[in-house]
């Protein structure tokens, strides 16, 4: 019972001191646009289709306070010679983030919507597309259900090739626990332990994590710190928290992969399992990168990456015009 009343007081003084959120500043250059669905609600992305050539759809990963920031090297870089596009996932940075179910199937929605209006914008072309951790996943699943929207797959850092979160279950189902949920859906247990998540030194804590270093980058801390803190911040994360992000099937989807598929990770940190990467490393399909980096390798050596992805697409080119 103490520590009941503990917890509901600490509560309580965090609600009463905090007041309105922080603004939240655009995490990118560019417009910032919008697509709505009956389902997905309204799905932000930031466009900046200035210069010719095919299309790069950047996406972030999903963590207590993602956003299209995550990709902001690599969007800064391929900005000044292709059009980019970067999405704000659903629950996160200005996308909604309503009180609902956050699963794998309404994140691959919220892709479809935002690459039809790509394409459209385009001559109808498919497109580029790099995603990041968790978030390859749905990428995965939204060229396995759509196919001719894509020319190329980049997968940085993807979740599902360790042993812990690769997935051979049954598919479109997701790992998410309900009372989990429930649980964190309470209006003092989950505010005070999400507040506890996105402090400062939390988050700090976790970066250091990724980077698999003290140095990280400042401005994604700053950033990240920001969004976490806008209204309605804590239902997405809830549902990654309980698992319901989490699809069950992200190897097999991997391994259904029939274009161009490029993966590079780091080798540092906390995110450097990547036991199932020889299963795919003869595929002609897929190559593979290795850096010694942490987990957003893009933030640490951008020119290693962006070099090798771009070789990765020339290689690719004969095939695209055959």
């Amino acid at each position: 019972m103490t520590l009941l009343a503990t917890v509901g007081a600490f509560a309580v003084a965090r609600n009463l001191m905090r007041g309105a959120p922080p603004a939240l500043p655009r995490a990118l250059p560019g417009t910032l646009e919008t697509v709505h669905g009956s389902r997905i609600g309204a799905v932000a992305f930031y466009a900046s289709p200035e210069r010719p050539g095919r299309p790069l759809l950047l996406i972030h990963s999903i963590n207590a306070a993602g956003s299209a920031y995550e990709t902001r090297p690599l969007y800064l870089h391929y900005r000044e010679s292709r059009p980019v596009y970067a999405i704000d996932l659903p629950g996160f940075g200005f996308s909604e983030r309503s009180r609902r179910r956050y699963t794998p199937r309404l994140m691959v929605e919220a892709i479809h919507a935002v690459v039809a209006e790509i394409r459209a914008r385009h001559g109808g072309e498919p497109i580029d597309a790099i995603a990041i951790s968790l978030s390859a996943a749905y990428l995965a699943k939204a060229n396995l259900a759509r196919p001719g929207d894509y020319a190329s797959l980049g997968l940085v850092s993807p979740t599902g090739f360790d042993g812990r979160l690769s997935g051979e279950g049954p598919p479109d189902e997701h790992r998410g626990r309900d009372v989990v949920r429930s649980l964190l859906d309470r209006p003092v247990l989950g505010p005070t332990l999400f507040g506890a998540l996105v402090s400062r030194a939390s988050m700090r804590f976790f970066l250091e994590k990724t980077f698999g270093a003290t140095k990280i980058d400042e401005g994604l801390l700053d950033y990240g710190y920001l969004a976490a803190h806008q209204q309605g911040a804590e239902h997405a994360p809830y549902c990654f928290i309980a698992g319901h992000l989490f699809p069950t099937d992200s190897t097999l989807a991997y391994e259904r992969l029939r274009l161009p598929v490029w993966l590079v990770h780091g080798q540092r940190g906390d995110f450097t399992d990547f036991r199932l990467a020889p299963r795919f490393a003869d595929r002609p399909n897929w190559l593979i990168t290795s850096l010694p980096t942490g987990a957003l390798p893009h933030f640490e050596r951008l020119r290693a990456v962006t070099d090798a992805y771009d070789r990765f697409l020339a290689a690719i080119k004969p095939a695209r015009s055959a």
